[in-house]
């Protein structure tokens, strides 16, 4: 692969993974539970907390660690460097393509065996890809563990949301599923270097396999049972082929931007055909007797807002999961464990302020006020990542990002409760669905357009003679700068459209328009 690019475009690492999923889960509002919220949660239900924090750790372990391991499955399998990134490509596509229909389906046939199903797939395909001799079987593995994690983690919040639905046990729900995810993302980029360097790449899909078949078997007695709205309740099969193909199609327009360029004809007629798949999609909704996607989710502001925002940051909260890990090893010559161990302490900031803070602060200043707080937090970050020197050490110029990356604790629990705001628990598994499609198509666009950014700029310093790592460096800066100002736009849309809803009973937030 050539010096001059700034990546192998890497897996999606939380937040930009399934770990921004298990961090924005909760804080739903939904009708209030009629019992004492000063309750302890019965057992039953922290069961199938567990599992669906188990679920969440799987797929979140199997993004960090599948993208330290990249350059040993290249050498070892034969990969070219275009088709490395189809490791990545090949599980992103399906993962965001069918979320959306999943999380209908939920509601329709029944979460628990969605659920059920989607992780039986995704510990098969894990097995498969462990497996794999050739680049082909990897990738059709990879596939097929994109579907599986579409199926399970699309209902996902629809299951909590259902379970936890007092105000204050549903913060602590969410507390809990996001120091999962910090902790999985943490876990996933040490292990993903240990098991690569001590064992082989294989034992990086295998390693899913204990976990997903006690996740399978707990979850049977542990989740509750729902028999779904039935198939004709929905049964919009010409809306199902349209947000599947458009979505499909553009998130394979966009993960290929980085070959062809922006202005290719490849991406935009594929971008174009992506988008009228869409709006086709849309004006059936609008028509359906029995729309796949009913339009009065985005009727209030404070939902449709939040999906805005949410697109705007986890776009540009890529630069932190994975272009200052490129910058780490490439610039300050990190390991693969070594830079999974300094970037230690973001995660643990994370998970801390997700799991001890953020429902505190939400519940008394309220959601909005603290997603502001949070996306200052995060534009500080990438403003100081910005400057970074090519030469940096690690207390004095990367630690204290670190700390300030932080604030996505605050806001990834907030954006959860803003945006399932417009659900009901008959429709609960639609909204997880549409939620964590958005952040897929966050994420994508995250990867096309600051990676090509940052490839760009090195390329040009490259051929006016700069030396590797002072091209590398600049390219870094300004893919940051970006992301800066992304968050600024974000933090625009968090003052001027989203408002303060309502409190109902109990303390539980009503919807606003």
């Amino acid at each position: 692969m050539s010096s001059s690019h700034p990546s192998p475009r890497p897996a999606s690492q939380p937040p930009a993974s399934p770990a921004a999923q298990a961090q924005t889960q909760a804080q739903a509002q939904v009708p209030p539970s009629p019992s004492p919220e000063s309750v302890s949660l019965p057992r039953s239900r922290w069961a199938a907390l567990g599992v669906l924090s188990a679920t969440m750790l799987m797929t979140i372990l199997d993004g960090s660690i599948v993208t330290v391991a990249m350059p040993a499955i290249q050498q070892d399998l034969g990969f070219s460097s275009a088709g490395l990134s189809w490791i990545v490509n090949a599980y992103l596509i399906p993962l965001g393509g069918l979320l959306l229909l999943a999380g209908r389906l939920g509601d329709l046939l029944g979460r628990k065996a969605l659920f059920l199903a989607g992780n039986a797939l995704f510990t098969a395909a894990s097995l498969l890809a462990g497996a794999a001799t050739g680049p082909a079987l990897l990738i059709a593995a990879r596939f097929l563990q994109g579907v599986g994690s579409a199926l399970a983690s699309a209902v996902v919040l629809g299951i909590l949301v259902t379970l936890f639905t007092g105000a204050r046990e549903r913060a602590r729900a969410i507390g809990i599923l996001s120091f999962t995810g910090a902790a999985g993302a943490s876990i996933g980029q040490v292990l993903g270097g240990v098991l690569t360097d001590t064992l082989s790449w294989h034992w990086i899909f295998l390693v899913n396999l204990p976990i997903g078949a006690a996740t399978i078997l707990l979850a049977l007695p542990a989740l509750p049972r729902d028999r779904g709205a039935g198939i004709a309740a929905g049964a919009d099969a010409l809306g199902a082929v349209l947000v599947t193909s458009g979505l499909m199609l553009g998130i394979y327009t966009v993960v290929k931007v980085e070959r062809h360029g922006w202005l290719a004809a490849h991406t935009l007629v594929l971008g174009a055909v992506s988008l009228v798949l869409l709006a086709a999609f849309a004006f059936r909704q609008a028509t359906a007797a029995t729309p796949l996607m009913p339009l009065r989710f985005l009727r209030s502001r404070n939902v449709s807002g939040a999906y805005l925002v949410q697109l705007l940051t986890l776009s540009a909260m890529f630069a932190f999961q994975v272009i200052v890990a490129l910058y780490m090893q490439k610039v300050l010559g990190y390991g693969a464990l070594d830079t999974g161990l300094a970037m230690l302490p973001a995660a643990v900031a994370i998970g801390a302020v997700s799991l001890l803070v953020s429902a505190r602060l939400s519940g008394r200043f309220g959601e909005r006020l603290v997603l502001v707080a949070g996306l200052v937090l995060l534009a500080g970050a990438m403003a100081r990542l910005a400057t970074v020197p090519a030469d940096a050490a690690y207390v004095p110029d990367l630690l204290p990002v670190f700390v300030l990356v932080a604030g996505a604790g605050l806001v990834l629990p907030a954006l959860t409760g803003l945006g399932m705001s417009g659900a009901g628990p008959q429709d609960a598994g639609l909204a997880s669905g549409l939620f964590t499609t958005v952040q897929q198509v966050g994420m994508a666009l995250g990867v096309a357009v600051l990676t090509t950014l940052a490839a760009s700029r090195t390329a040009g310093l490259r051929a006016d003679g700069r030396d590797e790592a002072t091209a590398l460096t600049s390219g870094y800066h300004l893919a940051f700068a970006v992301s800066a100002g992304l968050l600024v736009a974000a933090l625009a849309v968090a003052l001027l459209v989203l408002r303060r809803p309502d409190p109902g009973p109990h303390g539980s937030a009503g919807q606003a328009d």
